[in-house]
């Protein structure tokens, strides 16, 4: 049986208490999530870890925003349509009015997520980017047995969105790496069992799990996927987001299990 393990975003910015964009209890997930890879090192037959991975200079940063008076918005600001259309936030490079208009619109008939501005995170080079230690040495324990950990990075392009790892909120017909990840997809789909693990439970991980879900192309398959529940977390004010997400999954057929119960 083959059994693989997807770990979302456990990176240092969202998983320690002093990283830029903390999720509350992402550092207890993480620490029982490495006691599991402990456990199961023998039986995983390949991880897959995602790693959010920005420029300070983002669409979803302060940065990239500004008021009528030249102030950038606060982190947690949402920016809708109606706000990009009546000037109240306007780019601050102001050749990128066309585009970031098209941008939120996009957004908005998705009807995943409103245009979210968070604190500059996970930003690439930067401590906050790293694994969080403890997870970090259990996967290097694992690598000992000559197996390679599959590091899958998004979110560079500061044009769009890249909560899930299969692909950007709003793919840019330039840049293939927004663009659906076939290979990370029919990987998994090769495998038997594919438990996931992460952060956030209501924005990277939920949204990863949902594309791959939709392209899996069979819904049977999606049973497959087993949700490590202890070892996910929302965003603080954002459960109900992750709450919607697992009852939608679970009834497509997710499976759901604890880093305590999985395989023991």
């Amino acid at each position: 049986m083959q059994v693989e393990l997807l770990i979302i975003d456990p990176q240092i910015d969202f998983c320690d208490p002093a990283g830029a964009l903390f999720v509350a209890g992402a550092d207890a997930d993480m620490d029982r999530l490495a006691r599991m890879v402990r456990r199961l090192s023998p039986k995983l037959a390949d991880i897959h870890v995602t790693l959010d991975s920005h420029h300070f200079v983002d669409i979803a940063h302060p940065i990239f925003w500004k008021d009528g008076a030249g102030k950038h918005p606060a982190p947690f600001t949402i920016i809708s349509v109606g706000d990009v259309e009546t000037g109240r936030w306007t780019p601050t490079q102001p050749g990128a009015s066309k585009r970031v208009l098209a941008y939120v619109q996009a957004l908005a008939s998705h009807g995943r997520y409103p245009l979210c501005i968070w604190p500059p995170h996970c930003l690439i080079g930067s401590q906050g980017h790293a694994v969080v230690p403890e997870l970090f040495a259990a996967l290097q324990e694992w690598e000992q047995r000559f197996a390679i950990v599959d590091y899958v990075t998004k979110g560079s392009n500061i044009w769009t969105e890249h909560y899930s790892a299969i692909q950007a909120d709003v793919p840019d017909p330039a840049d293939p790496s927004t663009q659906i990840n076939t290979a990370l997809i029919q990987t998994l789909m090769k495998a038997d069992i594919v438990a996931v693990a992460g952060e956030a439970g209501s924005h990277c991980l939920a949204n990863t799990v949902r594309d791959l879900a939709n392209n899996f192309g069979d819904d049977s398959l999606v049973s497959k996927l087993v949700l490590l529940q202890d070892a996910t977390s929302p965003v603080t004010g954002f459960g109900t987001l992750q709450d919607s997400f697992v009852a939608e999954m679970t009834a497509r057929g997710m499976q759901l299990s604890t880093t305590r119960d999985f395989l023991a």
